[in-house]
């Protein structure tokens, strides 16, 4: 066992979990609010600066684009430089583009610009929290610390659901954009006050597993993402257009938020039980977001609300066990590993905004949610692939033995 260093003795390992998970939580949120904010007030944005479904699309796909070309080369930086110092690049540059739309953007190619800027803050911020969480939360509550972190997307949701009635509809979409930035340069102060365990910084970093069982792993995020990524960006537009107000469609944010942070933690702690379950147990969150989209699809408003709070409870709220499953079965390199999955993630974000907007202009909001029932589906048939292999060939879980 190697000794600490002098600044992982500042904490008593008593509060260590406690630091762990305020600083995954806090880097994880600053790091994806930019895609999520510009989802939710891209009514409010559309009059200013043009926005049309396609343009709402093509800014989050291009978003997604750009964590998804810079993943695997955050992972290993994670992995070298250590979980701390990439979370401060992360959340930084979070910060920094939150503060650009603000106050500078004033066309729909600016920003895009600043949307594909804040793509690797992503990557940087969602694989720094892995590696946290993978080699220092305790291995009872991994589970439980996972799901709490991945509830980090749905409260980004749930913030912009506030903010719309909040701010955007009394002082502007600007003012909310500038709030969301200052919020995460307190997030960066509470990373400095992190004093966890050592990062390991500068230690030789192979190359990850890439057997047949993460290939799949990866391509379960990538279909699972592209079903639903469409939910934050296009979510209030659609309510609007079926003639709903935007009151009506910040609250319907700020329910599919809350119902994604419970249903993440829930199944976090639900998987620390049921062991080895993470598999089956995504199954299931995967096959209520089929549930969700296709009642989006019918498009009534009484159903639209069901819809909203299946896709964000159980439809999107899959990542954390994904990550849980990752990190599981590749635990000496979390950080890489989550970076290639995470891989998928990203493509899937990048290529469900773009499809799901031309979708909708071409074809229709109804299309376009099947579209996305039906890569749920495939997400569930990749699953069963994954858990065929690892039945054939005795490839159970490894213990964790990093927490």
């Amino acid at each position: 066992m190697t000794s600490k260093t002098p600044i992982e003795a500042t904490e008593p390992d008593r509060a260590a979990p406690a630091y762990v998970m305020s600083a995954a939580l806090a880097v994880t949120t600053a790091s994806v609010l930019p895609v999520f904010l510009f989802g939710g007030l891209a009514v409010q944005m559309a009059d200013d600066i043009h926005l049309t479904p396609s343009i709402i699309g093509w800014a989050s796909g291009l978003y997604f684009t750009s964590a998804g070309a810079t993943s695997i080369l955050a992972g290993r930086l994670v992995e070298k430089w250590g979980a701390t110092r990439c979370a401060f690049i992360g959340v930084g540059l979070a910060a920094l583009c939150l503060l650009s739309i603000g106050l500078f953007v004033d066309n729909r190619f600016a920003l895009i610009a600043v949307m594909v800027l804040a793509g690797p803050a992503n990557g940087f911020g969602q694989l720094s929290s892995n590696a946290y969480l993978s080699r220092w939360a305790p291995v009872r509550h991994k589970g439980l610390f996972f799901g709490v972190k991945q509830a980090a997307i749905p409260l980004c949701t749930f913030i912009t659901g506030l903010s719309v009635p909040a701010i955007a509809l009394v002082y502007g979409w600007r003012a909310a954009f500038v709030l969301a930035a200052a919020a995460s340069v307190c997030a960066m102060f509470l990373i400095r006050r992190f004093h966890g365990p050592s990062e390991r910084a500068g230690r030789s970093v192979g190359q990850p597993v890439r057997d047949r069982r993460l290939i799949l792993m990866m391509l379960v995020a990538l279909c699972g993402a592209i079903a639903a990524t469409s939910l934050g960006p296009f979510l209030a537009t659609y309510a609007v257009a079926e003639g709903n107000s935007r009151h009506f469609a910040g609250i319907l944010l700020l329910s599919g938020g809350f119902a994604g942070i419970v249903a993440r933690t829930v199944v976090g702690g639900v998987a620390d039980r049921w062991r080895g379950g993470e598999l089956n147990l995504t199954i299931v969150m995967m096959g209520g977001g089929i549930i969700g989209t296709v009642l989006l699809a019918i498009s009534t408003t009484p159903l639209i609300i069901v819809g909203t709070v299946f896709g964000f409870a159980l439809g999107w709220a899959w990542p954390g066990l994904h990550n849980l499953a990752t990190t599981k079965r590749y635990a000496q390199q979390p950080g890489a590993a989550t970076g290639f999955t995470q891989t998928g993630v990203y493509l899937g974000g990048a290529i469900g905004p773009i499809g799901f907007g031309a979708v909708v202009e071409y074809v229709g909001w109804t299309a376009a949610w099947l579209m996305s029932s039906s890569l749920f589906i495939l997400a569930i048939a990749l699953l069963w692939a994954v858990k065929r292999i690892e039945t054939s060939h005795g490839d159970s879980p490894r213990s964790d033995n990093a927490g």
